[in-house]
């Protein structure tokens, strides 16, 4: 923004410099004052045409600093200004003499006979002189000159507002592509939502204003998004410890079923489960044995060189199959916790039979965590009748 408040002050000074020079009586250099009236055109009404006529004006001008001193009527003729205009028909001329002077650029200083020409003295100098006058264009040298500079201004300002905007864009792009689409919160989804919503409303010739409010919603949007993100930050530290726990939990209960001979090895070859707690809404249904999880699905043998002789075995294979298909340690306890050991060591088993039939396990097993909490799974259901 320093570089834009310097950019405004150089025109203005120049704009002043010029305001100064017409008022002391030294005139204004001709192409300046045309050059910021061209900036400035929609100010004043004109179009390009109406330009390119005064610009014809401007030539038969014999100086180019305009000044009271040496005249301010030029007197061409229709023929003259048309050759200058590159060939503009004298009806067109005439229409765009209008707008300028209805604009307030020039006026008109019409002969008796409204015809324009200039009274010569002896030297040839011009006494009194009859056609369009450009003494308005001098006296408005100011206005102009202040309405370049705010529109040169302006432009400057938009040009870097859209790169801002274009960078607050790209920032936030960027970090929903380094997150997982599967694991997205539902804050974050919404964040996204509203930030497609401003992207594709974006005017293609947005205003100064319009372009402040998208970067403020974007910084809005960004913050907002930040704030998801350190909250996952702990979720994860808070479930890495909750997963640390839970392994340490079901080892020592695995454990002390061996010691203590209260649950001889046959149980673990029967369709009991483990009751370790329970569950958020671990579904009820008929339970399937080890023997039938392990027939349906042999492929999960590979993964054990010890062999699978009980649940434990089979829930300890599961769990290291588990990371190499893509499920997360922490939906791997979720399934834990809602299906029960049996289930969710089947499930894993299962989803690893089917292959690439389940594109995706990780959405597949939270489907089925669902399920389950609706009391609508049966892993009977799954293994024995598909």
């Amino acid at each position: 923004m320093q570089f834009l408040r310097s950019a405004t002050t150089a025109i203005r000074s120049r704009m002043d410099l010029n305001a100064q020079n017409s008022e002391e009586g030294r005139g204004i250099n001709r192409w300046v004052i045309y050059k910021q009236l061209c900036i400035a055109k929609a100010k004043f009404s004109l179009n390009d045409r109406c330009l390119a006529v005064l610009s014809s004006l401007l030539s038969f001008y014999p100086e180019d600093e305009i000044s009271a001193a040496k005249g301010l009527v030029v007197f061409p003729s229709n023929r003259q200004l048309s050759l200058r205009a590159h060939g503009m028909p004298e009806s067109t001329l005439r229409r765009h003499l209008a707008s300028l002077v209805a604009a307030g650029i020039i006026s008109r200083k019409d002969s008796p006979t409204r015809k324009r020409y200039a009274h010569k003295g002896n030297e040839g100098e011009i006494e009194l002189a009859f056609g369009f006058s450009i003494e308005p264009l001098l006296q408005k040298a100011s206005e102009i000159a202040q309405a370049a500079a705010q529109i040169t201004s302006d432009i400057q300002a938009i040009k870097r507002l859209r790169d801002e905007v274009s960078v607050a864009r790209r920032e936030i792009s960027a970090t929903y592509a380094t997150l997982d689409a599967d694991a997205q919160t539902d804050a974050q989804e919404e964040l996204y939502v509203r930030f497609r919503d401003i992207v594709d409303n974006i005017p293609r010739r947005a205003e100064k204003a319009e372009l402040v409010a998208i970067l403020s919603q974007f910084g809005i949007i960004r913050q907002e998004l930040d704030k998801t993100l350190i909250s996952n930050e702990n979720a994860e530290k808070t479930s890495g410890t909750d997963a640390h726990i839970e392994r340490h939990h079901y080892e020592s209960l695995a454990e002390s079923l061996y010691i203590n001979n209260k649950i001889q090895k046959d149980d673990f070859l029967i369709s009991e489960p483990i009751k370790q707690r329970p569950p958020e809404n671990r579904s009820s249904g008929p339970l399937v044995s080890l023997q039938t999880v392990l027939h349906i699905c042999p492929d999960i043998l590979a993964y054990a060189p010890s062999g699978i002789r009980c649940w434990k075995d089979l829930l300890d294979t599961s769990q290291m199959v588990s990371k190499f298909i893509g499920i997360s340690q922490h939906l791997w306890l979720t399934a834990i916790n809602s299906l029960g050991f049996e289930s969710a060591g089947s499930v894993v088993a299962w989803i690893l039979q089917k292959g690439t039939e389940i594109k995706s396990p990780g959405a597949y097993l939270n489907s089925l965590i669902q399920k389950a909490r609706r009391g609508e799974f049966s892993i009977s259901k799954l293994l024995v009748l598909r």
